[in-house]
């Protein structure tokens, strides 16, 4: 199985700071797009591996890259706050 292992990362680190912004619409919609602005501002990290494996890696990769990941997410989440995609 190919997976983009920054893909799986961002989704963690997400979950973890959205709370700590309470003026966000956090529908399903806005939070796609926020993850989808950051993983275009990332490198994606491609690998071939079982399912096991795959969230092993996960807490190393938070570790090493979560200051990147997290400056993406706020700068996404800035842009989706001031220009939501989602109906009223």
């Amino acid at each position: 199985m190919v997976k983009n292992y920054m893909e799986i990362v961002v989704d963690n680190i997400l979950k973890k700071i959205l709370p700590d912004y309470s003026n966000l619409c956090k529908c399903e919609k806005c939070c796609d797009d926020i993850k989808a602005i950051a993983l275009n501002n990332l490198k994606p990290i491609y690998v071939v591996t079982n399912a096991g494996n795959l969230y092993a890696k996960v807490n190393e990769l938070e570790i090493q890259f979560s200051t990147d990941i997290v400056k993406e997410l706020v700068k996404a989440i800035d842009i989706v706050s001031k220009n939501p995609h989602h109906n009223s």
